[in-house]
């Protein structure tokens, strides 16, 4: 039992003791920074403190026992392996304090450098550095800053607000000019500033100073920013941050010195060769900041061959230990080469497919290890619209392709008014000359990024990498002038509300708005791209495991149509079958005066009238999807939402009938429609008649519609065609509503089909929580069950879909109560269940039960390998969503039996 205890109560662990699976524990960081040690690879010294202290301290608000006492032993066995000693006034170690969570959350947490420095070990510093007394100060200038604001949360602008009266004092905008006597007093400066936002002098014992950078990683894992990344990112709120402290080497000793990020292959294409950014003389947050712009990598090899070959050979070795894209940190100390991280690199969705088909072919990864690891969300990011460029649009500037795609919207200068105006429904470039991350809700509210500053891998490249979202960096032709709200280029001014475009594939940037063009992707899916021949290697990647994704999927994709033209096009997307043909919309447009003059029906005579008058009309619509939909399965839905949806509003009518009847005018018919209209009026029409009850209450409605189907479908198998009509009873409640609209179609199926072959289904939409309750009744009157899943999660949560949303669901979403909409990724332990149940039941009841879901949650990644694990035979999507869910339907399989080639 003893030994267990120390097992559990173990929080730190040396970079050689962990591995690159243990991210649980030592987070992603950590765990990458033991395997390159484990590997050999030069990484500076240090330990891990693990994601259980973390969570032990968010629990409690104190650290838990033991964890002091680890981090003074680990502490002094780098010191030994070093042969310094933190903060020695002589030859001082001094160590960075970085987060490390499970899952890459760039820029959302907290880090602090130069963690050992202090009034006396600036001096030793210098020593070190061969008398560089610009470095050391400059050094301690980053510590005062990232430690006041990260820490002990002064306000980040004071200190950039003192760095620029230095420059300017300097005559220069390049901090790099300013001389060693410029940063000393720059460091009086900033204590100043730390001492007034603190009430206290900036601290100088090192071990203080690590103990309250390490206490700080741990609350940032619960900062706002970290708190709205996550829940943007669907990452579980309870993982905790690890904390590493790392040994520092500097970059900023001079021109043989210098930081940089690289990609194994090109983040934003997939392509392969040598991607990256460096930056000579700085430290590592200087690349991601984007304070200055950087180098691409390339030019390394001029500047220092020896560590550029070193680096070149790190990476491919970490690709393939990997089998993946590597993105990697590294520092140069006077031409030594030290790496600082390495992770499985963020990529847009092209790269993501691209990089997978490469690693295939490298013989690196097998297909279904390549399927799991792109997933529907990048797969609909594809499918998004590009830029149509063959008129005179002409670029204003040109920046860095962060982050692909067409963005087009208004510009905004801050994140702030980014969320004010996407709330109105208006679409919002965000402009800045750098992002950060308090900037994070802007950049989910915008279209797309602009910045002046930074490259590929600053906070705006990699967050919007991240997040799907259109970003173009670096275009430093742009002059931000934020106080002002607009920006100049080319001569030109554009003020905050005027209209841009931006293209995160070339860089470029347009004034105006610039039209767009289908996807090559989408044009694949449609059929007019071959993907055997064209050179293309996103179409031939999508291509390749598309194919995969059908084989291996059990789940069919069926489509939500209505009409002839969707079924054509759900079907060129690879439906496979109609899930949901809505009747309802039929009776829109130039038909409503018809469903008006059944409602208004005082007579039988009348009733049948209008009825008879309907008929042709739904038998011609359905005679064109069922021949678009040639020998698939078409599930078609009796009429379901109340008959007055089709009548004018109460109120309106009321008002234009008593102004009528004030100017003396016949209004006999207006009266009787309104008479109409408050007989069926109801306070929660969701609940009252309609579905099922309706066609109980009207004689003769499904009927009909029953008889247009069956017609439809003997006229199109007699034409040569081969028809499979499903009827779908959607409300039903109870089993006995089922068994008397059965009975009644029944008969009037046998009448009409005879001896033409066609077989007609009957089934019911299961979307009223008794009704999955007691499925093992219904079932023995239903051939198949559907699952409406938009009003069994409205009736299971009691919640109005059309009012909830807007009213609160914000609220919940931002407490936490909700991760997502459930009405738009199913709730697994909720009406989850209650499909669950269905299933079961329903089929013990019926061995041969089919088994469907048509809500909006059959087009959602996360929902399908729902209904793949409980058993459902297909999903029902819009016929855009079609691809995504065949590809997730695949992607669910290798979820169940575990199938992973890594």
């Amino acid at each position: 039992m003893a030994a267990q205890e120390t097992v559990e109560h173990k929080y730190v662990y040396d970079f050689a003791e962990g591995n690159k699976d243990l991210k649980d524990l030592l987070g992603g960081k950590g765990a990458n920074l033991a395997e390159m040690t484990n590997l050999g690879l030069p990484v500076p010294p240090g330990f891990t403190i693990t994601t259980e202290a973390c969570k032990a301290y968010l629990n409690t608000g104190q650290e838990p026992d033991g964890l002091a006492d680890q981090i003074a032993a680990h502490l002094e066995s780098l010191e030994r392996g070093m042969g310094r000693k933190l903060g020695d006034p002589d030859d001082p170690l001094l160590v960075s304090v970085r987060s490390g969570a499970k899952f890459s959350m760039p820029g959302m947490m907290e880090t602090v450098l130069n963690v050992g420095l202090n009034d006396r070990s600036v001096v030793g510093l210098s020593a070190q550095a061969g008398g560089n007394d610009r470095f050391a100060w400059d050094s301690y200038r980053r510590l005062i800053q990232m430690f006041g604001k990260t820490v002990c949360e002064v306000p980040g602008e004071e200190f950039e607000h003192a760095l620029d009266d230095a420059k300017r004092a300097k005559g220069t905008k390049n901090d790099l000019d300013l001389d060693a006597d410029d940063l000393r007093g720059l460091v009086d400066a900033y204590k100043k500033i730390f001492a007034k936002h603190t009430g206290r002098e900036f601290p100088q014992e090192p071990r203080e100073q690590l103990d309250l950078a390490i206490r700080a990683v741990f609350e940032s894992w619960n900062a706002e920013r970290a708190v709205v990344y996550r829940r943007q990112e669907r990452i579980p709120a309870d993982l905790g941050t690890a904390v590493n402290v790392v040994a520092m080497v500097f970059g900023n000793l001079g021109s043989d010195s210098g930081t940089g990020v690289a990609f194994t292959r090109d983040p934003g294409s997939g392509a392969q060769g040598i991607y990256g950014d460096y930056l000579a003389n700085a430290q590592g947050e200087d690349v991601v900041a984007g304070i200055r712009n950087t180098v691409p990598l390339q030019e390394l090899e001029q500047l220092d061959k020896k560590s550029y070959d070193e680096l070149l050979s790190y990476m491919a070795r970490l690709e393939e230990h990997y089998k993946d894209l590597c993105d990697i940190e590294f520092t140069i100390e006077r031409g030594k080469l030290w790496m600082l991280q390495t992770r499985v690199g963020k990529r847009t969705a092209a790269a993501a497919f691209v990089i997978a088909g490469q690693l295939v072919d490298e013989g690196l990864i097998d297909l279904d290890e390549a399927l799991h690891r792109v997933n529907g969300a990048q797969l609909a990011q594809l499918m998004f619209p590009r830029f149509k460029l063959d008129h005179d649009f002409e670029p204003v500037a040109k920046g860095i392709g962060a982050s692909p795609g067409a963005a087009v919207g208004k510009v905004v200068f801050t994140s702030a008014r980014a969320v004010e105006l996407a709330a109105e429904g208006e679409a919002v470039i965000l402009v800045r000359r750098e992002t950060n991350p308090d900037d994070l809700n802007g950049m989910i509210a915008a279209k797309g990024i602009l910045t002046s500053r930074g490259g590929k891998t600053s906070h705006a490249a990699v967050v919007a990498r991240g997040m799907g979202k259109t970003c173009v960096s670096g275009a430093d032709e742009l002059d931000v002038n934020i106080p002002a709200k607009k920006f100049t280029v080319a001569g030109q001014t554009v003020n905050e509300g005027d209209v841009v475009s931006i293209d995160g594939t070339t860089g470029k940037v347009y004034l105006g708005e610039v039209p767009v063009m289908p996807s090559e992707v989408v044009q694949y899916f449609e059929g007019s791209l071959d993907p055997e021949h064209i050179d293309n290697p996103l179409v031939r990647a999508v291509h390749r495991i598309m194919t995969h994704a059908d084989a291996k999927r059990r789940l069919r994709v069926r489509t939500n149509a209505d009409t002839g033209a969707d079924a054509a096009r759900a079907r060129r997307f690879g439906a496979e079958g109609i899930g949901l043909c809505r009747t309802e919309h039929m009776f829109l447009g130039d038909r409503r005066e018809l469903v008006e003059r059944l409602i208004l029906a005082n007579t039988d005579a009348e009733r049948e009238a209008s009825l008879d008058a309907l008929l042709p009309l739904q038998r011609e619509d359905f005679i064109e999807i069922f021949r678009e939909m040639d020998g698939l399965p078409v599930t078609v839905r009796l009429i379901d939402p109340p008959l007055h949806e089709f009548l004018p509003p109460l109120e309106q009518l009321a008002v234009n009938v008593a102004v009528a009847q004030e100017r003396g005018e016949d209004v006999a018919k207006e009266e009787a429609l309104l008479a109409a209209v408050r007989r069926m009026h109801e306070e929660n029409p969701m609940l009252g008649l309609r579905g099922v009850r309706l066609g109980l209450v009207i004689p003769g409605l499904f009927a009909m519609q029953v008889r247009a189907i069956a017609e439809a479908a003997v006229a199109v198998t007699r034409a040569g065609g081969s028809a499979c009509p499903e009827i779908m009873v959607p409300l039903v409640g109870a089993v006995q509503e089922l068994e008397t609209v059965r009975a009644e179609a029944e008969k009037v199926i046998a009448e009409v089909v005879g001896d033409s072959g066609v077989e007609v289904l009957i089934g019911t939409m299961i979307e009223v929580p008794r009704a999955a309750l007691t499925a093992g009744q219904i079932a023995e009157a239903a051939q198949f069950f559907s699952f409406g899943t938009n009003d069994l999660t409205q009736m299971g949560w009691g919640f109005s879909r059309d009012d909830v949303e807007g009213a609160f669901f914000w609220r919940y979403l931002e407490l936490g109560i909700f991760g997502i909409s459930p009405f738009e990724s199913i709730d697994r332990e909720g009406v989850g269940r209650l499909v669950r149940i269905a299933a079961e039941e329903g089929r013990a009841a019926r061995p041969d039960l089919k088994l469907g879901v048509c809500g909006e949650h059959g087009g959602d990644p996360d929902s399908v390998h729902f209904f793949h694990e409980v058993g459902l035979d297909y999903v029902s999507c819009s016929p855009f969503r079609v691809p995504v869910a065949r590809l997730e339907a695949g992607r669910a399989v290798l979820e169940t039996t575990g199938s992973d080639s890594r």
